[in-house]
């Protein structure tokens, strides 16, 4: 059974200078000269009124901004910079968009100031995911001023549950074959018109990889035996092991079992096509950023978007992990698919493997690809001691 690395740990890593490939504002160095003191003796020295609040805003990025609002771990680069340049953006607007004339120190952040961002936002008719993703950014710089209950739910800002509610278990199948669509004959097309787009599809499909996964693997060099993928001897599956890691959320590497002869085919194909023993799947007379934007093109060029055929490319990686939970199932159909309640050990299990096999860290994610069920819908662990309920990062 796939699963990520068992040696990764949650712990907090200490925040360094920005290492190479890394977008420098994104993430403030800390003064060396400061870098022993805690928070509130750094943030003592830039006083409300006088100092320059986005000044601020950078000592405050500098200090927590690697950090997770709730766990006790950091987060992506990805993560880091998004959160980082939305909030830059945040105070600009309240002056450019919400006609403040005084930008607000961030430590003085007021109601009036969300509630008048909240509102240019439903104005602009930014979709609900934005609205709840800019709310959790915000509430993360509450909880770095140790403000845990300043930012409340969407409904106090006068949203409907229908523009902000976001189900966490697939509503659909989003899959290929869920639509009627004749998967092997349309990834021939695409493979016969772009060799490593269609490379990159059948990796999807045998895998369950994401689209930036499939892009920067490495063919020639992702396997590995069994033993080195450091699994006990009863999660065993296979021999081998594509090792991914390269394009994951977050980086989080796993292993995926080399089990079935669709996934060699696939595998053998991404190596034809892949130029030389250390080369990525996409086209090596371009970077990364060009070979997703041609990866884009292609899919909407055989009309593979939600509009034309009401498939992306992201639903083969549906279609892999339906097709997981009915080999852990013994062929049973996932409650997307109209499927019964099954015993609740047999039910947990698959959706391990699931969530294991996707490359995420909880098992109720698989319930983005499976729908509900009553595993999904018992309460959550309690946070482990030490750990209260609005994270260990705040100031």
């Amino acid at each position: 059974m796939s699963t990520a690395n068992p040696t990764s740990s949650t712990r907090r890593r200490v925040q360094g200078t920005a290492g190479l490939g890394r977008a420098a504002p994104l993430q403030p160095t800390r003064d060396h000269a400061q870098a022993n003191l805690p928070p509130a003796a750094i943030l003592v020295r830039y006083k409300p009124g006088k100092a320059d609040p986005m000044k601020v805003l950078e000592v405050l990025l500098g200090l927590f901004n690697s950090l997770h609002t709730s766990l006790d771990k950091t987060v992506s680069h990805k993560t880091r910079q998004e959160r980082a340049d939305f909030l830059r953006r945040f105070f600009r607007d309240l002056k450019t968009k919400a006609g403040f004339k005084t930008l607000p120190d961030p430590r003085n952040l007021g109601e009036r100031h969300i509630q008048a961002m909240v509102k240019i936002w439903q104005e602009e008719k930014l979709a609900p995911a934005t609205i709840q993703t800019y709310l959790s950014f915000l509430r993360g710089l509450a909880m770095w001023l140790g403000k845990p209950g300043f930012i409340r739910k969407p409904a106090d800002y006068g949203l409907s549950t229908e523009e902000y509610q976001r189900h966490e278990y697939a509503q659909r199948d989003k899959s290929w074959s869920g639509q009627g669509v004749d998967i092997d004959a349309l990834i021939e097309q695409v493979c016969a018109y772009d060799r490593y787009v269609g490379a990159s599809l059948r990796l999807i499909q045998a895998f369950g990889l994401r689209r930036k996964e499939s892009v920067m693997i490495r063919p020639h060099r992702c396997v590995v035996p069994f033993e080195a993928t450091g699994l006990s001897p009863d999660e065993r599956r296979a021999d081998h092991y594509l090792r991914i890691k390269e394009g994951s959320k977050g980086g989080r590497l796993r292993f995926v079992a080399l089990d079935s002869a669709a996934g060699m085919a696939a595998l053998d194909y991404a190596r034809a096509v892949a130029e030389g023993e250390d080369a990525h799947l996409g086209d090596p007379r371009h970077d990364l950023k060009r070979n997703l934007r041609r990866f884009d093109y292609v899919m909407e060029k055989f009309g593979i978007t939600s509009s034309e055929r009401g498939i992306t490319a992201h639903g083969l990686r549906h279609e892999a992990l339906i097709r997981r939970f009915g080999d852990e199932t013994d062929g049973e159909a996932p409650p997307v698919r109209g499927g019964g309640p099954l015993p609740t050990d047999l039910d947990h299990a698959a959706r391990q493997a699931v969530a294991e096999m996707a490359g995420h860290g909880r098992i109720r994610a698989s319930g983005a690809y499976l729908g509900s069920s009553a595993v999904m819908r018992s309460k959550p662990q309690k946070r482990p001691p030490g750990v209260e309920s609005g994270g260990s990062g705040s100031a």
